[in-house]
């Protein structure tokens, strides 16, 4: 499996959006950053997961639009 994960620095609030094959690997390297596992989409196919990423990243509307139904989360 592939996960696409927002994780937000628990004292910045900053969000970081990526994806990986191992969530509880990648949440641990972040622990510097005081990681806070906000989101998480499972994908089988690698290729699923990069595309989902890059367009959480590279398109502004689809990550307000992820946000806004999060809402009650990332407050």
């Amino acid at each position: 499996m592939y996960y696409v994960h927002l994780i937000r620095n628990k004292k910045t609030k900053n969000i970081y959006v990526g994806y990986t094959a191992d969530l509880k690997r990648r949440i641990y390297e972040h622990k510097d950053k005081n990681p806070e596992l906000m989101y998480y989409e499972a994908y089988k196919n690698e290729k699923d997961a990069r595309t989902r990423e890059m367009k959480l990243k590279q398109y502004g509307q689809t990550t307000r639009r992820l946000k806004e139904r999060l809402v009650g989360v990332l407050k």
